[in-house]
Parts: structure tokens; C-alpha cells; sequence
């Protein structure tokens, strides 16, 4: 290290070590700062909403349920289908007028071609309004 240096015979060069200690210094600062500030950006602005009453939305279509088990089995309402009654039903309703919302319910075990193969023969025949249906999580 060249600091005052005893040895006079030795030949002066340039210091070629850095000191990071001010560097660190800096971003420990900036680290606290950080930490301290952060919760005041996460804060949402409380407002005193203004309380309306309006009246309940009117359901414009029925709901079909549509259910398939682990072993591929589809249940329209309820009722086991067979063959290609399926796409009948299905076509039936995508002409109703407004178009019913399709609940798709899958067993957990279900392969997911056959969930595939349900959506698209519905979007085949038109509907538009899918919805999968899922139980809540259970209480641990």
C-alpha cells in the first residue's frame, strides 16, 4: 500500500486497491430507507363511499349443468346422456333466445380431453357463456 510510505527507497506507484467502504455505507442507507418507506406505498386511500340501494339484476336465461364424472360419463341437469344426445341438447341450446350459461363441472379425476372435447362441441353449436364450477376450499 502506498500510505506514508517509511521505506524512501522504495518507488512511488499508483494505488491500485478501491475502497468500498463508502459504497457500502451508501446502499446500507439506501436499503433502510427502502424498508422504512415501502409500507407507506402499499396503504390504500380510505374513502367514504357513498351507500345506494338498487334493485337486483333480473337473470335473463336458465343455467344448464353440464357434469362429467372420472369415468367420462356427461350429465346434462343431471341426467346421464348417451351417444350424440349431447350435441342435440347442446344445439337446442345455443338457438334459445338469450343463450342459457353453460356450468361445466369436472370430477378431479376427469381426463382432460374429454373436458376439452365438451368445450368444443359447445363452441361448435354456438354457445358462448361457459363457466366452470368449483367447490370452495376446504376449512383446514
Amino acid at each position: 500500500m502506498a500510505f506514508g510510505a517509511f521505506n524512501h527507497h522504495r518507488q512511488k506507484e499508483a494505488m491500485a486497491d478501491i475502497n468500498v467502504t463508502p459504497m457500502v455505507d451508501v446502499m446500507l442507507v439506501l436499503l433502510v430507507i427502502f424498508i422504512l418507506s415501502a409500507p407507506m406505498f402499499t396503504n390504500a386511500v380510505s374513502l367514504d363511499l357513498p351507500k345506494a340501494k338498487a334493485a337486483a339484476v333480473q337473470q335473463g336465461a336458465a343455467n344448464v349443468t353440464v357434469a362429467i364424472d372420472a369415468g367420462g360419463t356427461v350429465y346434462w341437469n343431471e341426467q346421464a346422456l348417451k351417444g350424440d344426445e349431447l350435441a342435440q341438447r347442446l344445439a337446442a341450446a345455443a338457438r334459445r333466445d338469450p343463450q342459457p350459461e353453460l356450468q361445466l363441472r369436472a370430477d378431479r379425476a376427469t381426463r382432460y380431453e374429454a373436458v376439452a372435447q365438451l368445450m368444443a362441441a359447445a363452441q361448435a353449436q354456438g354457445l358462448t357463456k361457459l363457466v366452470f364450477v368449483t367447490d370452495p376450499k376446504e376449512a383446514k
